[in-house]
């Protein structure tokens, strides 16, 4: 079982905790939301809970919880800038289905 990110989003990750001035990096998980099912929850990490299950990518930590990762196993967070658009991709090899929009997902 692995959570990873790619460079992009590591260096984009690192830079924003650093001007923050504090963090451990960043939780990854899901919660029961949207048209189908699922999305995803990212947030930073000042400090670690109960049965955090943790992973280090390009030196920046993961942070998710048991409960979440069996539908988030193997995603790669990426980061990407499209025209005037920027922001996180979820590369989740678990996918099966997505809403139109975007926001929710099936396994």
């Amino acid at each position: 079982m692995a959570l990873t990110l790619s460079e992009r989003a590591a260096n984009h990750v690192a830079g924003f905790l650093a001007r923050r001035g504090k963090g451990l990096g960043v939780r990854l998980g899901v919660k029961t939301s949207g048209c189908s099912g699922m999305a995803y929850k990212l947030e930073f990490v000042d400090q670690e809970g109960d049965g955090d299950v943790v992973f280090e990518s390009h030196g920046v930590k993961i942070f998710t919880d048991a409960k979440s990762l069996p539908y988030i196993d193997g995603t790669e967070l990426d980061y990407a800038k499209e025209g005037l658009n920027e922001g996180f991709r979820f590369n989740n090899p678990n996918v099966k289905n997505e809403c139109g929009c975007g926001e929710s997902f099936g396994v």
